[in-house]
Formats: structure tokens, sequence, C-alpha cells
């Protein structure tokens, strides 16, 4: 996944949220539905669980963006961390509409929107703060996901990026133009 140069803020930060988002699935389709709702240990989080506690902060946060605060009333964070959706199915279909939600609002500001202020839990953030805030936290997320995965799918996996010692061969085939940057 080659990143697109830019001097947009916005375009980039659209583009970031993509390429983590197709990162997470990719990691996702290695695992079995059963894997998904796996906790590594008592105190972990499985799959499952951190998608579901994504989509609902993706829905605070992305629901009216600009005209209420970031943490609704109806959301029920400690719920995010308990029973997820009971299949691949309902689990992608929440996925799914969490970051609807956050490219909608993404695509629906200018540049000029930046420096406006929006609340998140009571606190003033500009949007571009706002937009950093989540740029941190989902890939985040992304990388937990992918941890997860990958523990999981053990000899199974497939890299998502250059696999351990191959580095030089990658290297020589962008170069001789064989293959794109990922």
């Amino acid at each position: 996944m080659t990143l697109k140069f830019t001097t947009s803020f916005l375009e980039d930060a659209i583009g970031v949220f993509q390429r983590y988002k197709k990162l997470a699935e990719a990691a996702m389709t290695q695992v079995s539905e059963e894997q998904l709702a796996v906790a590594l240990d008592e105190e972990s989080n499985s799959i499952a669980i951190i998608v579901k506690h994504m989509a609902g902060n993706m829905l605070s946060r992305w629901t009216d963006f600009l005209t209420t605060d970031g943490e609704k009333p109806w959301r029920d964070r400690d719920s995010e961390f308990e029973v997820p959706p009971a299949n691949r199915e309902g689990l992608m279909a929440l996925w799914e509409r969490g970051w609807g939600t956050l490219f909608e609002a993404l695509n629906g500001l200018t540049e000029a929107d930046l420096a406006r202020t929006v609340m998140i839990r009571s606190e003033a953030h500009s949007v571009m703060q706002a937009v950093n805030r989540q740029l941190a936290h989902y890939p985040y997320h992304c990388g937990q996901i992918v941890f997860i995965a990958k523990h999981l799918a053990r000899e199974k996996w497939n890299y998502l990026s250059v696999p351990r010692g191959r580095s030089q061969e990658f290297n020589a085939q962008v170069v001789a133009g064989k293959i794109s940057q990922r």
C-alpha cells in the first residue's frame, strides 16, 4: 500500500486511516472466527473486543463531529470491553459502521475546518488536534490486532510487510520496479 504524496493534512490523515484499516483487516482474515474471540491472557483483549472498542470510539467521536462533544452521552465505553458480536459477520458490520462514520466526517471537512474547535470529554481541541488524537489511537489498536492475529496464526501467517530476513531482496525488487513499496 503505497502512500500518496500530499500537502493536505486531511488527505494525508484519510490515507493513513485507510492504510491502518486495511492492515488490521488483512490480519483479521488470517484467523478463524473462533480466534477473533481469543484473549492471550486474562488481562488482554481479544481482537473482537478491540474491534468493538474501536467502533464504539469511532461512533462517539465522529458522529456530529463539529457540533457535539466527541464523548457522547449514549456511549457506554465499559460495555465495549464485554461480550462482542457473536460472529465475524456481526463484528465486521460493526467495524465498517465505525470506519464509515469516521470517513464520512473527515470527507465532509475542509482545510479551513482544521482550526475550528471541537470538544472531547468537555476539553477543547482544534479539529487538527482531534484528528491527530485518533491518528494515534486507532493505529495503536490496529497494531494490537496484527500482533494477536500473528500470534494466533503462527506458521500460517502471511506477512503484511517485508518478511523477516528479506529486506535486501525486497529493496532490490522495489528499485528494479518489480514491486511497489507497501
